[in-house]
């Protein structure tokens, strides 16, 4: 599995609506927290091996309505 973060800035008074719609509708969506600062959420999902990021960002994500802008971060380890 591969693991990404997700920064989105959403449009004014939709980050609600969208946390929203990322848990329920995509199923690689593992958390979403709000945030303080330059981007209003922070998701955190799970691909399988060799998916294409930049695809799930772009179909997934980006498509989704009242998401403005995104920043992705790709996960190397997870330490405990």
């Amino acid at each position: 599995m591969q693991t990404i973060f997700i920064m989105i800035k959403c449009d004014l008074g939709k980050a609600y609506s969208v946390a929203d719609e990322l848990v329920q509708d995509v199923e690689q969506v593992s958390e979403v927290h709000s945030t303080s600062g330059q981007y209003d959420l922070l998701v955190k999902c799970y691909l399988k091996d060799g998916a294409d990021i930049g695809h799930f960002v772009n179909e997934k994500i980006q498509t989704l309505s009242g998401i403005k802008d995104t920043f992705t971060l790709i996960a190397f380890k997870a330490f405990s």
